[in-house]
C-alpha cells in the first residue's frame, strides 16, 4: 500500500522494467533491418550476377520509359548488393553512420528496382517492399542514447 501511495519502491521498478523490455524490443529492429539488408543485399548481388553472365535470362518489356542496357543495369545491382550487404553488416555493430548509409542505400536501391521493373517485375517490387521495410525498421528504432 505505501509503494502505491508514496509513489516509491515498485513503482520506479515496474516502471525501469517496461522501458528496458521496450528498448531491447526496439533494438530488436536494427537486428531486423540489418538481417534485411543483407538478405536484400545478397538479392540484388545474384540479380546482378544473373545479367551479366546471360542477357537471355531476362527479357524487357517492350516501349518501357526507362530502357537501359541489361549488363550496365548487372553492373549497377552487383554494386549495389555488395554495399548494400556490407552496410547490413555493419549494422550489427550498432553505429548510427551505419543506420545513416543504410536509409540512404535503401533508398537508392527503391529506385534501382523501381527502374529495374521490365526486367523482372515482380522481383523488382518484393524488393522494394523489402527495401521500404528497411527503411521503416531503420527509421523506427531507438538511437543509442535511448537505449
Amino acid at each position: 500500500m505505501t509503494s502505491h501511495v508514496s509513489g516509491a519502491g515498485g513503482t520506479h521498478a515496474g516502471a525501469t522494467a517496461r522501458t528496458s523490455a521496450r528498448t531491447g524490443a526496439l533494438s530488436g529492429w536494427i537486428v531486423f533491418a540489418g538481417v534485411l539488408m543483407i538478405l536484400g543485399g545478397l538479392m540484388t548481388l545474384f540479380a546482378g550476377i544473373a545479367a551479366i553472365a546471360d542477357d537471355d535470362v531476362f527479357v524487357a518489356t517492350r516501349n518501357y520509359v526507362f530502357e537501359f542496357d541489361l549488363t550496365g543495369w548487372g553492373w549497377v545491382h552487383l554494386v549495389v548488393g555488395v554495399v548494400i550487404t556490407l552496410a547490413g553488416f555493419a549494422l550489427f555493430q550498432g553505429s548510427t553512420w551505419a543506420r545513416v548509409v543504410g536509409v540512404a542505400l535503401a533508398g537508392l536501391a527503391m529506385i534501382a528496382n523501381f527502374l529495374w521493373l521490365p526486367y523482372a517485375p515482380f522481383w523488382a517490387i518484393v524488393l522494394i517492399a523489402l527495401y521500404g521495410f528497411v527503411i521503416w525498421a531503420l527509421c523506427t528504432a531507438p538511437g543509442p542514447s535511448q537505449r
